[in-house]
């Protein structure tokens, strides 16, 4: 029997509310340009990109952490499982969402500089991630944690590795927070990052997955970096064929944009197949 997948046309979350899907036209036909290699991921500054992007939570994140707790929370917490988050850079939310639902996590990451900073932030987090958790312990499954500091600390490992690289069908759970459509501007490789993470998950396997919708490029200090300006359509059509749940949400731009030149944020949660 074919494997089970399941789209929901509507609702999208937006920033304005719930809202049906807008047809939308994929941006991939462009022609590609610059590939992940030629930029300088080892100077990435993550402390720049932490303090613009987390230091306090804002309103789409806030709406990702609810929708992504609120798919967590239906799994079977008893369950041992080994979880990554592909693409960590200086996001601890994603392995925070996943905390109570694993015995060990693997921060997966390229850039050297990223790594020297998870290594840090991992062995007691900054205070600002505690915004994060009292978000998450809203429900029952994450208040049972009785130190989400100390815990993360005790199951998550930083390995070193390129998204292309990940090994098929090893992890029991995964997370992937605005990666794939965010080291390249080339659409082959955001297909080719998409598909090397849900195919890295053992079939069942719970994910969830965010990513900036026509993200235009950005800027992380005083470099600039690429992205494909992807839309729901193509998240979709990557995931569809590897999935055996697939449902997506938009969230549209907020009164207090992170930045210029992108449309809004897509989360996609579900089950690899």
């Amino acid at each position: 029997m074919a494997p089970k997948r399941l789209r929901r046309n509507s609702p999208f979350v937006t920033g304005d509310g719930i809202q049906p899907a807008a047809p939308t036209t994929s941006p991939l036909l462009r022609a590609p340009t610059e590939l992940n290699s030629d930029f300088p991921w080892d100077e990435f500054d993550s402390y720049w990109y932490y303090d613009h992007n987390y230091k306090t939570l804002r309103d789409d994140d806030r709406q990702i952490i609810q929708t992504v707790r609120d798919f967590f929370v239906t799994l079977d917490p008893s369950s041992h499982r080994h979880g990554i988050d592909v693409g960590s850079g200086s996001n601890l939310y994603p392995a925070l969402a996943m905390l109570p639902l694993c015995h060990e996590i693997t921060l997966y990451e390229y850039s050297t500089s990223n790594i020297s900073w998870l290594q840090r932030e991992i062995q007691s987090y900054s205070p600002s991630w505690d915004a994060f958790w009292q978000l998450l312990a809203v429900a029952p499954l994450y208040k049972s944690v009785d130190s989400p500091r100390a815990t993360l600390a005790a199951v998550a490992q930083v390995e070193r590795g390129s998204i292309f690289d990940l090994p098929r069908s090893r992890w029991d759970i995964g997370t992937m927070f605005f990666t794939a459509e965010s080291i390249s501007s080339t659409p082959a490789e955001f297909q080719a990052a998409l598909r090397s993470f849900i195919t890295s998950l053992r079939t069942g396997a719970p994910f969830a997955a965010a990513f900036m919708e026509k993200s235009l490029g950005y800027d992380v200090g005083t470099r600039r970096f690429p992205a494909v300006a992807i839309t729901v359509n193509d998240v979709e059509n990557c995931l569809a064929t590897n999935t055996e749940v697939l449902d997506l949400h938009r969230i549209g731009l907020t009164e207090n944009p992170l930045r210029n030149g992108y449309d809004g944020m897509i989360l996609a949660t579900g089950r690899a197949a």
